[in-house]
């Protein structure tokens, strides 16, 4: 039996509702947590899992209650980055002690932002899936959607054992899931793709796939890259050029018929999570003195967008 009996997800996007509903598929005890509206039509029809291999209406609860967490034995923390440190004051005191922590977040600085708050035990999960939801309760499947995860601190045997333990719950849904052994390194290089990505698919409200045929974009990527990389080697983060080559190109040939998370929020007049993304570049930038004029421009787009 699996030490992991009561699992919430705290932030029922697209990204959670997608694992969510693969844990819930495979028999696991769920709860999305959500906004009313969501939890709402959720509770009442069910999760609507529009994949690529398969269509179904997935029975799970869903709340908007925090103090339910209460119980937890595993959150899946799937929040937008600029939420985490507001959400996690909020569940410091509900979370039990031996409730483990599993972000599925954008960005590198979210489990930080985490284990200041709360001495529960914290991973992270690199993930590469393309997803969106439509309306309050269907959640689409547009690629991919394998978890590398890992701690962030000189892993001990019990979080050896955690992350065994929350591999094989997830395989056991058919999400593949593997330990990362380099899982800082895997983290920027996820990193950079939300940054070559994310913000032109926001501004010009286009697919990855739909991106990489125009030259002029191919071209701003290149550039987008090349500052990252200096950036990652200042914060002691060692990624080849043909590794970011290899890493953006794969995103283009997986998720063609993605838009970002980025161009959702935009599309629906919420804030993003560029302050996460290029936005901590080129504060990274700053800090090393290290000129990223190209990251610059497209977060500074979509700052302006966000007021718009």
């Amino acid at each position: 039996m699996s030490k992991y009996q009561k699992i919430y997800v705290l932030g029922a996007g697209a990204v959670g509702c997608y694992f969510g509903g693969m844990l819930a598929r495979a028999g696991q005890d769920i709860t999305l947590i959500g906004r009313a509206e969501r939890a709402q039509a959720i509770n009442e029809l069910g999760l609507e899992m529009d994949c690529q291999s398969f269509q179904e209406v997935v029975s799970i609860n869903a709340s908007d209650d925090l103090s339910i967490l209460a119980d937890a034995d595993l959150v899946l923390l799937s929040v937008k980055s600029l939420d985490t440190e507001k959400t996690i004051q909020a569940i410091a005191s509900i979370l039990p002690s031996h409730g483990a922590i599993l972000s599925l977040q954008n960005g590198v600085t979210n489990v930080d932002i985490t284990t200041k708050w709360i001495s529960n035990p914290v991973y992270a999960a690199v993930v590469y899936v393309a997803t969106g939801m439509l309306g309050h309760r269907t959640m689409k499947h547009h690629g991919r959607g394998e978890l590398y995860i890992g701690s962030l601190q000189p892993a001990q045997e019990q979080d050896q054992e955690n992350l065994a333990a929350i591999c094989t719950l997830f395989e056991g849904a058919h999400v593949p899931c593997s330990i990362a052994q380099h899982i800082k390194k895997d983290m920027w290089l996820k990193f950079l793709v939300n940054c070559s990505y994310n913000a032109v698919s926001g501004i010009g409200q286009i697919t990855y796939g739909e991106m990489v045929r125009i030259p002029e974009i191919l071209q701003q990527i290149e550039h987008i890259t090349e500052e990252f990389l200096a950036v990652a080697k200042a914060e002691g983060v060692l990624i080849s050029e043909a590794e970011a080559v290899e890493a953006n190109a794969l995103i283009a040939s997986t998720m063609v018929t993605q838009r970002s998370s980025t161009a959702q929020d935009l599309a629906r007049g919420k804030k993003t999570e560029i302050d996460f993304l290029n936005g901590y570049i080129v504060e990274l930038g700053k800090k090393y003195d290290i000129p990223v004029p190209y990251n610059e421009s497209i977060y500074a787009l979509v700052k302006m967008l966000e007021q718009s």
